[in-house]
């Protein structure tokens, strides 16, 4: 044995002296192995948050403000200017009503105040501090743009344009951009969602102490977004603002439908007591049950039916959050299904319940 281990000393050194050589290209095998770890789990996290279920208030950190948009989508923001969502900024901070309701809730500032900032507002980190840049903006329905800007306006390359982009690199330029945070209309419940999280209110104490109405009782997404909010000058190459086609309506109806139920049973799975707040969530979630019942038998689509499924025990009472969330998960990922999948051209069954533009609110300008 003894022999055995003096011949096997000599080749320690020579092994010792191989691997000290080869050590700084370990080193860097190493290193890139990790970083290609931690930017993949970054990309994969960034993905997973951004086509998550539920509400996306945009990071103060990611927001880069309207006039960043504006270089590109001038348009479109001469129309939010027009917009109640734009005019809050100056506005708000001023009515009696709503500082009556800051009054009662202690908030000695409502620029300042999470509460109040969380849906009227857009936050922007400058210098360390979150602070109050703009009302309801591009980024508070599309999420903070720092992460996505670069692929949302990246076409192909030097010399191709929005118009001359391919269908192939168009593709995956709204994947990318949406991976990395953007709530891309191409899928409308990313966008419906960011709608409802703010009219349902969900927030018990600002309804219950602060006297703030339960919501908008009367929202619905087709004639709230297609009227004054309404921005589609993409589609025409900036010469109008277009209208959407009748079975993108069909969708978005449905899809409203659907994401309405999803934020109003968040809303209710928060609810303490018996009061405004918890009794207005459940009426209305009671409300939008029955509609897409309605929906359901006129277009019977396999993909509604998980919805239904999930909210057809659900016991609407305090003390049953979990299950409440439970339900409204599942209805908001089957909204986001129905969003990517429906074909609106089967959908004509719901012509007769959606709102005429006459309905609309307001009217945008063209």
């Amino acid at each position: 044995m003894e022999s055995a281990a003096l011949r096997r000393q000599p080749r320690q050194p020579i092994i010792y002296g191989l691997l000290c050589a080869f050590a700084p290209l370990r080193e860097t095998l190493i290193g890139l192995v990790l970083v290609a770890f931690f930017n993949l789990f970054a990309f994969e996290a960034a993905r997973a948050e951004s086509t998550a279920i539920g509400p996306a208030v945009p990071e103060a950190a990611k927001v880069v403000g309207p006039d960043q948009c504006a270089k590109c989508h001038q348009q479109e923001v001469q129309q939010w200017q027009q917009t109640p969502h734009f005019a809050t900024f100056d506005s708000l901070h001023r009515k009696p009503r709503a500082k009556e309701i800051a009054d009662k809730l202690g908030e000695k500032s409502i620029k300042r105040s999470p509460v109040c900032t969380q849906c009227h507002y857009t936050m922007q980190n400058q210098e360390g501090r979150d602070r109050v840049v703009a009302g309801v903006s591009c980024e508070s329905c599309h999420g903070g743009a720092l992460g996505w800007l670069t692929s949302h306006s990246d076409y192909g390359g030097a010399g191709i344009t929005r118009a001359t982009e391919s269908p192939a690199h168009r593709e995956k330029r709204i994947s990318d951009s949406v991976a990395q945070g953007m709530n891309n209309p191409h899928n409308i419940y990313l966008i419906a969602r960011q709608c409802y999280d703010c009219h349902t209110v969900p927030n018990e104490r600002l309804v219950n102490v602060g006297g703030h109405q339960a919501g908008s009782q009367d929202f619905e997404l087709v004639s709230w977004s297609q009227g004054m909010v309404r921005h589609n000058f993409v589609r025409t190459g900036g010469t109008a603002n277009a209208t959407l086609k009748l079975e993108e309506l069909r969708v978005m109806y449905v899809v409203g439908v659907m994401t309405d139920l999803e934020y109003s049973l968040r809303a209710v799975a928060t609810a303490t007591e018996k009061s405004t707040f918890g009794i207005a969530s459940a009426e209305r979630a009671a409300r939008m049950k029955k509609r897409l019942t309605d929906i359901q038998k006129a277009v019977n689509d396999p993909l509604i039916e998980p919805a239904l499924n999930a909210v057809a025990t659900v016991e609407l009472r305090l003390g049953n959050k979990d299950a409440i969330t439970a339900a409204s998960d599942a209805v908001g990922s089957a909204a986001k299904e129905f969003a990517e999948k429906a074909d609106g051209r089967k959908l004509a069954a719901v012509d007769p319940l959606l709102p005429p533009p006459s309905a609309y609110k307001n009217q945008p300008s063209r």
